[in-house]
């Protein structure tokens, strides 16, 4: 008599957010770090992944003083804390591998779990994160933010 094969063990997050669409079926509801695995937002590792190369991101315009902006598909988030003080750090939070989603009251912000850093030094503020997001370096040249691997 032959063996059934193998299955694989259910990760705790695919079995909490089977049960979470099970409770919410007939309705709308958003499941955040539910996304699927081709996901942008779905976590990847908790070790982020450092440009390679210099990575122009947009015009420095669109980081407003005293706040940021997220560049999403780069997983570059860029703020200027001050006039003309450029900082730039991953977007990929070092808890569990999240895209940040917004800079708001001198915080970057990570949707997943709640965790929070500094937008000027990238240090953790709160939340399950323990380490600070990598630093990169940020300069401006031709009116665009080029950022760099530390």
């Amino acid at each position: 008599m032959s063996e059934a094969p193998e299955t694989p063990a259910a990760s705790r997050r695919t079995v909490l957010c089977g049960a979470a669409a099970v409770l919410a079926a007939g309705g709308t509801v958003a499941l955040s770090g539910c996304a699927s695995a081709g996901s942008s937002s779905a976590p990847k590792s908790s070790t982020p992944a450092k440009p390679k190369e210099p990575v122009v991101v947009g015009p420095a315009t669109d980081v407003p003083v005293g706040g940021g902006t997220v560049y999403r598909e780069k997983k570059i988030v860029v703020t200027q804390p001050a006039e003309g003080q450029w900082e730039a750090f991953s977007a990929v939070c070092t808890h569990a591998g999240c895209v940040v989603d917004k800079v708001e009251d001198q915080l970057i912000k990570c949707p997943c779990h709640g965790s929070n850093f500094n937008f000027t030094t990238g240090a953790r503020v709160e939340g399950p994160a323990t380490k600070p997001l990598p630093e990169y370096q940020v300069v401006v040249e031709g009116g665009n933010l080029k950022v760099t691997p530390s």
